[in-house]
């Protein structure tokens, strides 16, 4: 069992759910470690936000909870992605009145990445696609992912990690699959994302984390020469966690004392949350 529709172990989905038909829902992506998704709630609490900006009637965290605990249980170690749809609907972008949303459950394994990425850092690159700017959806996760995949195109191979996209305008906003952090005289900037991008989980984990320890925190526009004139440089999703950037382009960049540090901090995050989790 890898995968629940609705709480069923099926690999199906109808062909006219509007999340096959137009990318229409939201998603999250999870790792879990010892039949425990890490950091559950703030995920759960990020599907429930995202479903309320598209108008989607949240399934509940009960049903997810269930659903969830039954693919951990079979697959103690990997990732656990939670997608819900509007569900099934007619042809045409009209919401149907009384949509019956779907939920889809499934584990995959976690990615082979090497485990010193985390010590030595990345390369990355400017990718060509940009974002659109829309408020609207600024923030959401949500099912379609075009932009990011056409940029995910532009290379191949494994030199590269990761590619960072900019918005129409020009600004920073985050990596294909990731957020981006950059640190100046001992301040933690990252993009601001009411415009376009995704904010992600990890994102909002580092941030309150890097507060808690007394490190200014600035959500910014975020310029190219800004970026180039940084002290250090990060990225964060739930899968990697952190991977410092030792190279963007032809710049590089050390992996620096505060970096290291705030990797500290999540690693030790994670084991709370996993402590906290088994006691509960």
């Amino acid at each position: 069992m890898t995968t629940l529709v609705n709480g069923q172990p099926t690999h199906c989905v109808e062909v006219a759910d509007r999340g096959f038909q137009y990318g229409d829902g939201t998603f999250t992506t999870i790792v879990v470690r010892q039949e425990l998704p890490l950091f559950f709630a703030l995920h759960l609490a990020r599907l429930e936000r995202d479903c309320q900006k598209l108008f989607i009637p949240f399934p509940g965290k009960d049903s997810l909870e269930v659903d969830a605990r039954k693919l951990c249980a079979a697959h103690p170690k990997g990732v656990l992605k939670i997608q819900i749809s509007r569900g099934i609907g007619g042809r045409g972008y009209r919401i149907p009145e009384f949509p019956q949303v779907t939920r889809v459950l499934s584990m995959h394994p976690l990615p082979d990445y090497p485990p010193d990425l985390r010590k030595i850092g990345v390369a990355t690159r400017l990718c060509k696609s940009r974002l659109g700017i829309n408020p609207a959806l600024a923030g959401i996760k949500h099912m379609n992912r075009l932009e990011q995949i056409l940029a995910r195109a532009e290379w191949n191979g494994e030199e590269i990690r990761e590619g960072l996209m900019l918005d129409a305008d020009g600004y920073v906003i985050e990596g294909t699959m990731s957020n981006v952090f950059l640190i100046k005289k001992g301040v933690l900037y990252t993009p601001k994302i009411d415009r376009c991008g995704v904010a992600g989980v990890m994102r909002g984990i580092t941030i309150a984390t890097a507060l808690e320890h007394g490190i200014d925190v600035l959500e910014s526009r975020v310029t190219l020469e800004e970026l180039d004139a940084a002290d250090e440089v990060f990225l964060t999703n739930c899968v990697i966690g952190l991977w410092p950037v030792s190279r963007y382009e032809h710049r590089t960049y050390g992996v620096g004392p505060i970096t290291q540090e705030i990797d500290r901090w999540l690693r030790m995050k994670a084991e709370n949350e996993l402590v906290a989790a088994r006691n509960d």
